[in-house]
């Protein structure tokens, strides 16, 4: 969940104890904001970004006390598009003026999400070239920070999905037109990433399963795009939905993206993770046991409750690992949790 709490893409405390506490309170894996591989690719000004070396120091002591608290540490590696250059979301909905340091967003067509965003230029090849070289050095720092796993976000509207929904993409050229044109740029990005990260160590893909527009990206697609995403070496489909155009009418609900997921699993055979309005431990136990998807991701679950993976095993029945300095506070007989240092996570 991105935070719009940095300044020039640089983590601080409030990164620190917010990521941090979700790794005290049991999360197996504690995943970074996405994070923006070019200045440019940020939402907002206050986005974390990892763009440069200089972001690598704040990023590792993240890391590094999620290590210590026995979790997995992961980083959304991500580029905007079209839906960069606004002001940090808690004063409305406004793009950045120049005064306030705000830039030309891109995207692969010269076409606005609304009329409160502003017309992106169109990339060229040189700027596409430029992008995967940014996804390919972003995965570089995170590997040096100390991650465990990256995640490519290719969902929600941002520059990926915006290449491969006919909806945002109107180009004439080798990436614009088939399938295989739209998905293009993401399987290059895949293959620069997978270039850097080490075989040894899990890639994401987060796609938007579907638009719930009629004529924009499809599950179909969806299917057909993880079934190359396996052929490229990734090793998890992170299925969520929607977020690419302000209209699409969405049947929000309990679950309501968990099919994709299971879909995905089932006809392109690789693991995938379910997302969205799943909030009760034994509907999320539920997801993973019936197959429906090989992980449960949760974000705003765990903003109402850093605590919640505890308490979840609690109610079903497991022995929960609390951080040793809060026993007096957990049920009874919870074991302590053991600090856990690099060399074993590896």
């Amino acid at each position: 969940m991105c935070q719009y709490s940095a300044q020039d893409g640089f983590t601080n405390d409030w990164h620190l104890v917010h990521l941090g506490s979700r790794a005290q309170g049991g999360a197996g894996l504690v995943i970074v904001e996405a994070s923006a591989v070019l200045p440019e690719g940020r939402i907002s000004s206050a986005d974390v970004g990892i763009w440069k070396d200089e972001h690598i120091p704040g990023l590792e002591r993240i890391v590094r006390f999620i290590h210590s608290q026995g979790s997995r540490a992961g980083i959304q590696l991500a580029h905007a598009g079209r839906k960069g250059g606004m002001a940090p979301p808690f004063g409305g909905e406004r793009l950045l003026t120049a005064e306030e340091g705000g830039w030309q967003p891109v995207a692969p067509s010269a076409l606005a999400f609304s009329a409160d965003y502003a017309e992106p230029q169109a990339l060229d090849l040189d700027g596409i070239a430029d992008v995967v070289r940014a996804f390919a050095l972003a995965a570089r720092r995170a590997l040096e920070a100390g991650f465990d796993f990256v995640e490519i976000h290719a969902a929600h509207g941002y520059l990926l999905h915006e290449f491969f929904s006919p909806l945002t993409n109107h180009r004439t050229d080798a990436y614009g037109g088939s399938f295989e044109n739209r998905t293009r740029l993401v399987l290059e990005v895949v293959d620069a990433v997978r270039a850097e990260w080490p075989a040894h160590l899990p890639l994401f893909v987060r796609i938007s399963a579907t638009d719930w527009v009629e004529g924009g990206w499809s599950a179909d697609e969806s299917v057909e795009l993880a079934r190359l995403f396996r052929q490229h070496e990734v090793d998890l489909v992170d299925v969520s939905s929607g977020g690419l155009v302000p209209d699409a009418r969405i049947p929000v609900g309990p679950g309501f993206q968990v099919p994709f997921a299971a879909r995905i699993r089932n006809e392109a055979g690789i693991p995938t993770a379910a997302v969205g309005m799943i909030t009760d431990p034994a509907q999320a136990d539920a997801i993973v046991a019936e197959g429906k998807a090989d992980l449960v991701l949760l974000a705003r679950e765990m903003l109402r409750n850093p605590y919640w993976p505890v308490h979840a095993a609690a109610a079903l029945g497991d022995k929960a690992s609390w951080p040793a300095q809060y026993l007096r506070a957990a049920p009874q007989h919870s074991p302590a949790r053991a600090p856990v240092s690099r060399p074993e996570l590896a």
